[in-house]
């Protein structure tokens, strides 16, 4: 019961997470599982991707229902997510904890660091050009995003929606919306190729299932109401760092470098991860300062011009949306 009570708190955390950065549920609860449930990288990642089929499906409803989501995007990103995702739940299933721990904690480690490095920036707004996206740069990103997320127990919005927002080309409502869709497709694949290669391991663990399904429906509300209140440049930053911090020593250990003790490598660790946020902080407030000052005088001009209403400038959304 005890161990079932951390794996809904890991629910909780995970959602509150995903909610406040658009993505990081599956790389938060991966973790927790891990560290504080005591289960294995593969029993991990099969308990968060069978979970995920029922809160991405959730949620590209949600998103459907709310205009964010481009379909073609959808099917040119999940197709090929699936199918590295599938991929990357076999291989997973195929080998041993010993195996599977340093190799999974590698792959969060790398995206804890993508996360705290994103953040630090303190974006505030990017001009769209809405010019649609290759065929081929879609299908190898999903392909990467799916393996990557089934080996490592989560990473397909760090790598997929860093990666659309990286590149200016679409508003994020329909980034965060369209990558959350396709991730239905994905989770739904890992979940195939985590029967095939663990059902004994699963059907063990569908308590585990329940428990973090039950505990990331309990905070999406909350999250909700958190993506509006809360500094995402934050947010990010001190969950990129405690990412790191608990995964970057047993890649350490592998290769045999040794400390008198984790908690000295983590401790620099989060000294670095707090500064980078402190940065991210301060470029955000710089930012957000230009940006209120453009649109501003963007107002004026358009009322001297007789022009627009106030406040419907894309800078305005852009600083709503607070990333």
């Amino acid at each position: 019961m005890q161990t079932l009570i951390f794996i809904a708190i890991a629910g909780v955390a995970a959602q509150l997470v995903d909610g406040g950065l658009g993505m990081g549920f599956g790389v938060t609860s991966t973790t927790i599982l891990i560290m504080l449930a005591g289960l294995g990288p593969a029993q991990a990642s099969a308990v968060v991707h069978t979970a995920e089929v029922g809160t991405t499906l959730v949620s590209g409803l949600s998103h459907w229902k709310f205009g964010n989501v481009d379909w073609k995007v959808v099917v040119r990103l999940g197709i090929p997510g699936a199918i590295g995702a599938f991929a990357g739940a076999t291989f997973l299933s195929n080998i041993s904890t010993e195996a599977a721990a340093p190799i999974t904690s590698l792959i969060l480690a790398l995206i804890g660091m993508n996360l705290v490095w994103r953040f630090s920036k303190g974006r505030i707004r990017r001009d769209y050009s809405d010019r649609p996206h290759s065929r081929g740069f879609l299908g190898g990103l999903g392909i990467v995003g799916g393996f990557v997320d089934a080996s490592g127990g989560g990473g397909w919005g760090p790598v997929t929606t860093s990666t659309l927002l990286s590149l200016g080309r679409t508003e994020p409502r329909k980034v965060v919306g369209t990558v959350n869709t396709a991730e239905f497709l994905v989770s739904l694949a890992a979940t195939l190729g985590f029967i095939i290669g663990l059902w004994s391991d699963l059907v063990d663990n569908l308590a585990a299932v329940a428990a973090l399904l039950i505990g990331g429906s309990i905070a999406a509300p909350i999250a909700a109401w958190m993506i509006s209140r809360v500094n995402a440049t934050v947010l990010g930053g001190v969950v990129g760092t405690a990412i790191v911090a608990l995964n970057f020593p047993k890649v350490l250990e592998t290769v045999g470098v040794s400390f008198h003790g984790d908690w000295i490598i983590q401790a620099v660790l989060v000294a670095f991860g707090i500064a980078l946020t402190l940065l991210g902080v301060r470029r955000y407030r710089r930012n957000l300062t230009r940006a209120l000052a453009e649109e501003a005088a963007g107002e004026a001009t358009s009322e001297t011009a007789g022009g627009t209403e106030p406040g419907s400038s894309p800078i305005s959304e852009a600083v709503k949306s607070r990333t």
